[in-house]
């Protein structure tokens, strides 16, 4: 304890000799005079000056040239890859719109065509049925047109091919005409319809058909005049046989 003051003083010696070292360094060796004014009073008594300075002649200074500022070039940037995800989705949204409004689009020309079919079905088959001021009615008219052509295929069951082929067909389409001539009028009116769409086919129809009406008159006509000599023979006939037996009485 009583060597504690001296251990202080020891420590403290060294660092006043350091300040006092670094204040003698760092003290100015020279010593700084005022600076003396370079320009001398002027006296008040000088004279005059005899000439007067002319004035100075004003400057001209050029305009200044505008000077166009330089453009603003846009520098081009890459597309980030934000836009580039952004490009690709728009695409694939337009074409998988484009493709589903085609598919639509079709579906509905398909339903469109098949209602159209089934109304122009519906509409033909109630066009061919016979109007009620006819009178006639198709049950018991179609089933006599069965009845004939079965008859037809059963008359001509051992002959040929043809005859067994056409004798159904003839005597059917004979029946038809005679028992619904209103609803075979109609089916013959569309299919001329449609043969009229194809000239050659039409223009066929019609020389069979004057043929056989040609054929039909020419029939009735021969018919006509068989039946007309036939009741002229027979009427022949008859005056003979009663003169022949007036006279044997």
């Amino acid at each position: 304890m009583s060597f504690r003051p001296m251990l202080n003083q020891r420590a403290v010696a060294p660092i006043a000799a350091t300040l006092l070292a670094g204040g003698i360094t760092l003290y100015p060796r020279r010593t700084a005079f005022a600076e003396e004014p370079q320009d001398a009073k002027k006296p008040i008594y000088d004279d005059f000056p005899t000439e007067i300075p002319a004035a100075p002649k004003p400057v001209v200074r050029p305009a200044p040239t505008p000077v166009s500022a330089p453009l603003s070039l846009s520098s081009s940037s890459s597309p980030t890859p934000t836009d580039i995800l952004t490009a690709q989705v728009r695409q694939a949204r337009l074409f998988l719109y484009q493709n589903s409004l085609a598919v639509e689009t079709c579906f509905n020309n398909f339903l469109s065509r098949a209602l159209h079919i089934e109304n122009a079905f519906t509409n033909t088959v109630a066009s061919l049925a016979p109007s009620a001021e006819s009178g006639e009615r198709l049950l018991p008219g179609g089933v006599y047109v069965v009845v004939a052509a079965m008859a037809g295929s059963i008359v001509a069951r051992n002959r040929g091919v043809i005859l067994r082929t056409a004798s159904p067909l003839a005597l059917g389409t004979v029946a038809a005409w005679t028992l619904l001539p209103v609803t075979m009028r109609n089916v013959s009116d569309l299919v001329w319809e449609y043969e009229k769409r194809v000239p050659a086919v039409a223009d066929t129809h019609l020389q069979v058909r004057s043929q056989a009406e040609h054929l039909w008159y020419t029939g009735v006509a021969h018919s006509g005049m068989a039946r007309a000599m036939m009741e002229e023979k027979i009427g022949d006939a008859r005056k003979k046989l009663e003169e022949v037996v007036s006279k044997g009485h």
